[in-house]
């Protein structure tokens, strides 16, 4: 339950606004999205399930479209183990940057699993996740849905995976931390000491 409370509890609270209206799933026989997400550390290439996780996955490139992660920075990694973890980047609670809440997609729905290179959205309680994003470093299985767990046990909205670039992001988890530095007084222990910075967020060109 701990590792649960992890990816959440460093979210900065934010008014209640109205959820965004679902989009309708892709059709099957469509090319999923892929977005270039370039970084002072290198490019990373996103894959977004747009068919299994319509809400969370839409939400991502609704980010990606607006240019809300341009400039914003991968500011948590959480290491638990080698290569056993997550590292975080969004909008870290910048009312600027934050589009309104969406509804929550659990696992459990979707289909989807928290392996290693998956993405998915951070949130407080369900349907309160805005521009917070992960990245798994590791199979993440308490991050899935699990309806016979006690209390919160809808899990994260996993929506999409790394396709290029885990190197990359493997080099941000192995990163410095500061023991001191905190994002808006929080995630102490978990800011690297040279934060990466997203340079660029854009859609690639879809191929058949």
């Amino acid at each position: 339950m701990r590792w649960m409370l992890t990816m959440a509890l460093g979210l900065v609270a934010m008014p209640a606004v109205a959820q965004v209206t679902p989009p309708a799933a892709q059709p099957a026989t469509s090319p999923l999205p892929r977005v270039a997400i370039v970084t002072s550390a290198g490019r990373i290439v996103v894959e977004a399930d747009t068919r299994a996780a319509p809400v969370s996955a839409n939400n991502f490139l609704r980010y990606v479209d607006q240019r809300k992660l341009d400039g914003t920075n991968f500011y948590r990694v959480v290491k638990v183990a080698d290569k056993f973890g997550f590292v975080q980047f969004g909008s870290n609670g910048d009312g600027k940057r934050s589009l309104p809440p969406i509804r929550h997609e659990p696992t459990s729905t979707t289909g989807l699993k928290h392996l290693d290179g998956t993405l998915s959205t951070a949130r407080l309680a369900p349907g309160t996740a805005r521009g917070e994003f992960t990245v798994s470093v590791g199979d993440q299985p308490s991050f899935d849905a699990d309806p016979t767990r006690p209390g919160d046990n809808q899990g994260y909205a996993a929506f999409g995976r790394i396709v290029e670039g885990m190197d990359v992001v493997l080099r941000i988890f192995d990163a410095p931390v500061s023991p001191d530095k905190t994002v808006r007084g929080a995630f102490k222990g978990e800011v690297p000491t040279a934060p990466v910075t997203v340079l660029t967020a854009r859609r690639l060109p879809v191929t058949p």
